[in-house]
This record gives C-alpha cells, sequence and structure tokens, in this order.
C-alpha cells in the first residue's frame, strides 16, 4: 500500500512515470542496485531516526555513512534509528522501503551533500522492491528535505 501512495503523490507532481516496481528485492543498497544496474552510491538510502522530540529522515548516498559528531552537533543528541515497527507507525513506510515521499505529517527531512556529486539518483518508494529516478534537485523539490552536512564518505 505504502508503493501506491508514494506513486499517487510523484503522479500529482508529475514524476510517476519515473517510478518503477521490481520483481526482486531492492531493500538493501546492494539489492537496490543490482535491482537498477547502477553503482551502490548512487542509491539515495532513506535513514529514518527519532530525538526526543520528533521524528527526521536523512537521505543519503549509498555508500556514505551517517557521522555521529555531525548528527549530533545538529540535533543535540545521539543518533537513534526507529525500530522497523516505529518507521511504519511514525513515517508511514516499511523498513526497506522508507523515503522521503509522502511521510506521515512533522516528519522532517534532511538531505545530505553526499548526494549532489551525482546528476542521477534513486530513492525507494515506499515499498521494499520499488526506486525513482531524480536529480538531487528533484529530490529535493519532492520531499521539501533540505540540505545538510550529516555523513561520511569511505576513505
Amino acid at each position: 500500500m505504502s508503493y501506491e501512495k508514494v506513486k499517487a503523490y510523484l503522479d500529482s507532481r508529475g514524476f510517476g512515470s519515473r517510478a518503477q516496481e521490481f520483481s526482486v528485492s531492492s531493500a538493501t543498497v546492494e539489492l537496490a542496485a543490482q535491482a537498477l544496474g547502477c553503482e551502490g552510491a548512487r542509491i539515495a538510502k532513506t535513514l529514518s531516526f527519532k530525538t526526543p522530540d520528533r521524528v527526521l529522515l536523512i537521505v543519503a548516498a549509498g555508500d556514505a555513512k551517517v557521522d555521529n559528531t555531525k548528527y549530533k552537533a545538529l540535533f543535540h543528541t545521539k543518533a537513534k534509528m526507529l525500530t522497523p515497527e516505529e518507521a511504519v507507525e511514525l513515517v508511514g513506510h516499511p523498513v526497506g522501503g522508507v523515503c522521503p515521499f509522502a511521510v506521515k505529517e512533522g516528519v522532517e527531512i534532511y538531505l545530505d551533500q553526499s548526494l549532489r556529486r551525482f546528476d542521477t539518483i534513486y530513492p525507494a518508494c515506499g515499498s521494499a522492491n520499488s526506486a525513482v529516478r531524480l536529480t538531487p534537485e528533484e529530490l529535493e523539490l519532492l520531499s521539501g528535505g533540505v540540505w545538510a552536512d550529516l555523513c561520511k564518505l569511505p576513505e
């Protein structure tokens, strides 16, 4: 059901034709890269966190890792990821399909700078077997997210 909600959201903004559903899982960066035939770094993974007073999503390149020092500096608390049950309840999408589109009201969205090095990226579409092809600018437009420096890239 989450895919249909995201697809309708993308359709209403003129991007629905770019959404894809796969016959195989795309629940991890590696699986999504295989399904799409692209490098894993281009997968725009969406990580879900909670602080004492809010729920937030960080969308980052597939090869990036959240930098705990940067996270704590911005949010003034340690990073605590949502459980699979909390992701569905608080964000509206299941783990493996969490994306920054058609989320529950009040969820804050942050887009990590690691995505800006690519012309095309692939976030999920609300299910563990979906993706949508976007530019970083289109991701910003469709998600309403704000750019931040929250991750580190591999050495």
